[in-house]
């Protein structure tokens, strides 16, 4: 099966503000608002509906937990010819699928022996405790 391209029609890169929008929502929920809000912001600027946000714009989005999300992020936004939007940091590595590599059968070992625990020489005695003297 081959891949087929498509091509890259329009590349942009944003410094997308975050901090109005998700002010607007409880802290409990500011992460997921940030989101949204990314999301309506670049179908408003790309003219598309169909919006891809990358694995390491999320994980920054979600990296300080779901009460503080960062107040701006950069974003370099990419319009497919299909009208498809991708969105990722700047910066940011391109994922490629990783390949797994078949695990060589290993030959059969042979277990190593137990090494026998260590036992004390001496059997440990607990220390009895003394009785307390009153005082008469």
């Amino acid at each position: 099966m081959a891949e087929e391209k498509i091509k890259v029609v329009l590349e942009r890169t944003y410094n997308v503000p975050l901090r109005k929008e998700f002010q607007k929502a409880p802290k409990y929920k500011r992460a997921k608002k940030a989101s949204t809000a990314l999301k309506q912001f670049l179908s408003r600027h790309m003219k598309s509906e169909n919006i891809k946000l990358g694995t390491t714009l999320n994980m920054k989005l979600w990296e300080r937990g779901i009460k503080n999300p960062p107040h701006h992020v950069n974003v370099s936004v990419k319009k497919m010819e299909d009208g498809a939007v991708m969105a990722d940091l700047v910066g940011a590595e391109k994922e490629t699928k990783k390949t797994s590599e078949p695990k060589k059968s290993e030959a059969k070992k042979t277990p190593e022996p137990k090494k026998p625990e260590k036992t004390p020489d001496k059997p440990t005695a607990k220390k009895e405790a003394k009785p307390e003297q009153t005082k008469a």
